[in-house]
């Protein structure tokens, strides 16, 4: 389905809406046809191959060029077709932006074989006890003559044990706290790094552990200079947290029509259920959530690509609002369906699985109404 740019054109290039067409067009031809993956091991692989496919429709374009509004345009299509496409097309945002941002010549190399589809990213963050509150990171990197060498360990790790390389998170000087952080270039084939294990989501999707046991890189796997990580981190996040909002609409979007679908064929008491007031009432309430969700998207990606350096308060209502507004769409999608609405074949509960990361991952929707206010209050001082 071609995502509804209507509301949000005036924030939208022209080339924008030939991007929609072709991202709507490959959705449909070579991602709603894939069989659900079976197990983990099926997901692992079906990420893979759709990375590759991503790469040879040239859809990763939009990551390369930084066009935010061209990112939330794939996402919202993808979403819509398979949660599991729309998280490979991230985590290639993810793996990418920080050397984008902050990489050099020889990380190049990365960054094109990413955007083709031969090069599978993660990036590594989390911790046991380390989530929102990231400067505590407890995974160490020490310069010795000219490599690094880490020690420490992640998990939940987006692709872990199917990436190629892992933008990886370090601390160089503990005291310092956030600003000891470091961030490098981790290839999968380093010595001393390993994946544990898989950690199973209730949707498919690669996640797992890794672990560093005196894991030596080169000192040019560093990005930026020593200490820059934390800030190389917040501005990839600053980034694409608008996205993850897109990826919310595609989801709710789909959900809607659905129920749409159903409302207009199901009959119950001699009519159709879309002729009952409460089920018009929810379909009502779905559509006014999910168009205020895009306004709030596409403004803040809009924001963005016209220079602003940092967008902390749009892409935090954006997320925040987008993701919990999602969740309710989504919800109220079940509950039209009735019994349709949990069977696991049913692409309505297949959207209530995938929906609930979204509110968690980065920044959980908390951590974006503490960002909110903090730059509402900065504001007013000011």
């Amino acid at each position: 389905m071609i995502p509804d740019l209507r509301p949000v054109r005036a924030f939208l290039d022209s080339s924008h809406n030939e991007l929609a067409g072709r991202a709507a067009e490959f959705a449909a031809r070579e991602i709603a046809p894939l069989p659900v993956p079976a197990n983990d091991d099926a997901a692992r692989q079906q990420a893979r191959s759709i990375m590759k496919a991503l790469g040879a429709a040239g859809l990763f374009a939009p990551i390369e060029a930084q066009d935010t509004r061209g990112c939330c345009i794939v996402r919202e299509a993808l979403a819509a077709a398979s949660p599991l496409a729309d998280a490979v097309f991230a985590l290639q945002g993810l793996g990418t932006t920080p050397l984008l941002l902050a990489g050099g010549e020889e990380h190049k190399k990365w960054v094109r074989d990413s955007m083709r589809g031969e090069a599978m990213g993660a990036f590594a963050v989390t911790e046991e006890e380390a989530g929102s509150d990231a400067a505590s990171m407890q995974t160490r990197a020490r310069l010795d003559g000219a490599d690094y060498i880490l020690n420490g360990a992640k998990t939940l790790i987006s692709n872990a044990g199917v990436a190629d390389y892992y933008i990886l998170f370090a601390s160089i000087d503990p005291e310092k706290g956030s600003k000891g952080v470091s961030a490098f270039l981790i290839p999968a084939k380093a010595p001393g790094f390993k994946f544990v294990r898989a950690q199973v989501m209730s949707a498919p999707h690669p996640l797992g552990e890794i672990a560093l046991q005196d894991c030596k890189v080169p000192a040019s796997a560093r990005l930026g200079a020593e200490g820059e990580g934390f800030k190389i981190a917040l501005g990839t996040l600053d980034r694409l947290r608008t996205t993850v909002g897109a990826s919310a609409c595609g989801m709710a979007a789909r959900a809607l029509d659905e129920s749409l679908r159903h409302a207009g064929a199901r009959r119950q008491f001699g009519k159709p259920l879309a002729e009952f007031q409460l089920i018009q009432d929810k379909l009502a309430r779905m559509a006014t959530k999910l168009r205020a969700a895009r306004l709030l998207v596409y403004e803040a990606a809009w924001e963005k690509d016209q220079g602003a350096e940092r967008i902390t308060l749009e892409s935090g209502m954006a997320k925040a609002f987008a993701t919990e507004e999602a969740q309710h769409i989504i919800d109220d999608a079940v509950q039209i369906l009735g019994g349709r609405g949990v069977l696991a074949d049913h692409p309505v509960d297949r959207l209530y699985r995938s929906i609930r990361a979204l509110r968690i991952y980065e920044g959980t929707t908390e951590i974006q109404h503490l960002l909110i206010a903090g730059q509402l209050l900065r504001e007013r001082s000011a």
